[in-house]
């Protein structure tokens, strides 16, 4: 019996997919639950697992797009093991190699007969005399097209009868500069810069900074991660306390977390926060849902799932879906300062970035301090400057004194 592989369906809005990889060739022996290729869509990447042990019989290519419901394979569950995999014939014994016969060697290019201008200089005259160089083949750079010396030297560098552009052109070629490849845009790299520009077109976004001192966080981390992880067998990162302390702000600052729709305003009363994490196909923003109903602990974890999910081609759609804030970490990546851009219809995002000690001055002396600078991109058609300021400057008061998020004062 040969059981139908199609395109699984993964939401509503989605109408067709990119095959990106098969995991087994046609003809291979495929098992229950294992996995068969994997799919890309604007939004998301799976992986299809085979229904049925069996041998498989591919349909479509890598790299085709296929449209949700679309026959891509069979499985024929009916075929033997040994079927899918037949021994191969024994190649016959190679033969001995027959001798050539030698080429006769091709004759050397004789060297063009010199043939001296009245208007060359002696030292031009002498150098091409000596070098047995045709200077009617040079292309003078002097005052009134005159070949000079230079000219004599360079024309000896890059070979006989070849132009000075040409040569460059020869020598870029074969270092390899000049060497292109293209191939298409995938699925949710067209998306990402879809959004990319609705988000820098259709909104009024402005950005704030302001720089945190990680010393006390970085403290309470390190004093506690053992047994945080013991107890919630999860660790301890920075980005629980960077989500406890949006929430916190955004209580005090609804307009962060609200978006517009048409005319109107649309504030949620709940807070689902955007977690933008950098995957080998592109930027995904999984959502952490109720964050403010969540512990260290749970947050972390959500994180946890969330990568595991995305290492494996196992993210879903709504995975993606209704968050109302978003943070974008570019610190595990070195970025020292950035400005993030807006997710869209989302009205502000935090950029975080990597922790750099640097002095600064407390209480009058200069100190040596961990330091992150941190973003906040906002639309400045629902937020005003002054509240993005305070809002940044909120987070930046709970981080510095991480017992206020754990007081919520």
């Amino acid at each position: 019996m040969k059981i139908e592989v199609r395109v699984p369906a993964v939401g509503e809005s989605i109408k067709e997919a990119m095959l990106v990889e098969w995991y087994k060739k046609n003809g291979e022996l495929v098992k229950k639950d294992e996995p068969l290729f994997v799919m890309e869509t604007d939004k998301v990447t799976l992986e299809v697992i085979a229904e049925a042990d069996g041998v498989l019989e591919t349909v479509v290519k890598e790299g085709e797009t296929v449209l949700i419901g679309d026959l891509v394979a069979t499985i024929d569950s009916d075929a033997a093991p040994a079927e899918a995999a037949a021994p191969a014939e024994p190649s016959p014994p190679p033969q001995a190699p027959v001798p050539e016969k030698p080429q006769p060697a091709a004759p050397k290019p004789q060297a063009p007969p010199v043939q001296p201008a009245a208007d060359l200089s002696p030292a031009v005259r002498r150098l091409a005399t000596e070098k047995n160089v045709n200077v009617s083949l040079i292309s003078g750079t002097g005052p009134s097209g005159r070949i000079t010396k230079g000219d004599v030297l360079a024309y000896l560098e890059r070979g006989p009868g070849i132009p000075a552009v040409q040569a460059e052109v020869q020598l870029q070629k074969a270092a390899g500069l000049e060497e292109t490849e293209r191939k298409p845009m995938s699925p949710i790299r067209k998306r990402i810069a879809e959004r990319l520009l609705e988000s820098k077109h259709n909104t009024a976004m402005l950005t704030t900074f302001n720089e945190i001192d990680m010393g006390r966080v970085m403290n309470m981390r390190s004093e506690f991660k053992d047994a945080f992880k013991e107890r919630h067998e999860v660790g301890l990162g920075f980005m629980s306390f960077f989500v406890k302390a949006s929430v916190q702000a955004l209580k005090e600052f609804p307009a962060i977390n609200a978006f517009i729709e048409g005319s109107e305003i649309v504030y949620h009363n709940y807070f689902h926060v955007s977690m933008a994490v950098g995957s080998p196909r592109g930027l995904v923003v999984p959502v952490i849902r109720f964050a403010d109903q969540l512990s260290f602990a749970g947050v972390e974890q959500s994180i946890v799932d969330f990568v595991t999910k995305i290492k494996q081609n196992r993210l879903e759609l709504s995975d993606m879906e209704g968050g109302t804030f978003s943070i974008t970490n570019g610190g595990v990546f070195g970025s020292l300062l950035s400005t993030p851009i807006l997710n869209t219809p989302q009205s502000a995002i935090l950029g975080l970035h990597k922790i750099e000690k640097r002095p600064v001055v407390i209480n009058d002396e200069i100190v040596i301090r961990p330091m992150m600078y941190v973003a906040l991109s906002y639309d400045h058609r629902i937020v005003d400057g002054s509240e993005a300021v305070t809002f940044l400057k909120r987070i930046k008061e709970c981080i510095e004194n991480p017992e206020r998020i754990l007081m919520e004062v």
